[in-house]
């Protein structure tokens, strides 16, 4: 789940490419057919797949990936919000397999896997030079199996292995509580199915509720989702017509996301507390509202996943998903790789973790108490 698009499909002409040389591809492909030790177990299509696979990391980017047709059809059943596994987002960061958050409530979450931390390797396979989505191949499996990690921590010293025991992974999206009688708490986990309707709910309770003053939007460990639904919740925030995420295709393409919505929750003075499990989809709310707003966000500099990713369907099932544009913030800012920085910098330790203490929540009820409408 690391594009905020809808999935689109679309056909590809397959005309060969006439201006370009591909003498040194036929000569490989023939010798390997003359020249192999084993000719006689070569699979055709296995080694235009990996053709196709190694064009594709050629391009250097973790999100652009090339799935044969039994891959592609698990990816998009990825995208339906349940499925089983260990409950976990996890990218691409410095060449390394990293976990972005893990899901509330999930065995990730319960072993103390932590936004940030390094899978070396997966059942002793490491993960080094494996594809994103061949790590979450391995990682995922049948309810009630196990899998172990092997994860370095940024301050410890040695690697530690996890043993997590895979569940049925249902995804939760929005929550919200008071936080002393005029705040409202309103967590978001991530931007995907009923996300919006869930937000919607919760925004209305806020409102009716004569209580409220203040609000406090939490964007933590959200790995993001799809931009409409990004794009509706954003919508209570902002005045319609301001921007949401310009998205670049190139210095001279680009498209303007604005906000849509009621804007009923734009007058309340709010915070937004952003971490590095915050990516995609959420970098673009936190953008967008700090932007338009000046609203501060408090925390940890975000994951800096800010790249668009398009899935075109090929031929035989097959699927492409390849990187076409970047998100930008409304004043330009660019989220990929850099992440966004948070206004007031407030860590969260190891210990806080495991201690259940949450020192951004309660910097972000100070910061928010002092603001009036």
């Amino acid at each position: 789940r690391t594009h905020p698009h809808q999935n689109l499909a679309s056909t590809v002409s397959a005309q060969p490419d006439t201006q370009n040389d591909f003498t040194v591809f036929w000569q490989t492909w023939n010798a390997i057919h003359k020249n192999f030790v084993d000719a006689k177990t070569l699979n055709n299509q296995k080694l235009i797949y990996g053709a196709a696979q190694g064009l594709v990391n050629s391009l250097d980017d973790p999100y652009s990936v090339f799935f044969p047709p039994k891959e592609a059809k698990s990816f998009e059943e990825d995208l339906s919000g349940s499925f089983e596994g260990v409950g976990m987002e996890v990218g691409i960061k410095d060449k390394i397999l990293t976990v972005v958050s893990p899901l509330a409530g999930t065995p990730a979450e319960k072993a103390g896997l932590l936004p940030g931390d390094k899978i070396i390797s997966i059942n002793k396979q490491p993960t080094q030079g494996l594809s994103l989505e061949k790590c979450v191949q391995l990682i995922r499996g049948k309810k009630g199996t196990q899998v172990t990690l092997t994860v370095s921590r940024e301050n410890a010293f040695e690697s530690k292995n996890f043993t997590l025991t895979r569940e049925k992974i249902e995804i939760p999206s929005v929550e919200w509580k008071f936080k002393k009688p005029d705040i409202a708490y309103i967590q978001i986990h991530q931007f995907y199915g009923n996300s919006n309707r869930e937000f919607n709910q919760a925004a209305m309770q806020v409102l009716r509720d004569s209580r409220v003053k203040r609000i406090i939007l939490d964007l933590r460990n959200n790995p993001g989702g799809y931009l409409n639904v990004v794009q509706d919740i954003a919508g209570w925030f902002l005045k319609p017509g301001q921007t949401v995420t310009i998205e670049q295709f190139n210095p001279s393409k680009e498209d303007v996301f604005i906000a849509k919505g009621n804007a009923k929750l734009a007058t309340y003075p709010t915070v937004v507390l952003i971490n590095k499990g915050s990516a995609s989809g959420a970098e673009i709310l936190a953008g967008a509202l700090r932007d338009n707003r000046q609203i501060k966000l408090i925390g940890e500099t975000s994951f800096g996943k800010g790249s668009v990713q398009k899935p075109i369907s090929l031929n035989d099932q097959s699927m492409l998903k390849l990187t076409i544009a970047k998100w930008l913030t409304p004043n330009k800012t660019c989220i990929n790789k850099k992440g966004l920085s948070p206004d007031i910098k407030v860590p969260m330790s190891e210990n806080d973790y495991k201690n259940k203490r949450d020192p951004q929540l309660d910097k972000a009820i100070k910061i928010v108490e002092q603001l009036t409408r």
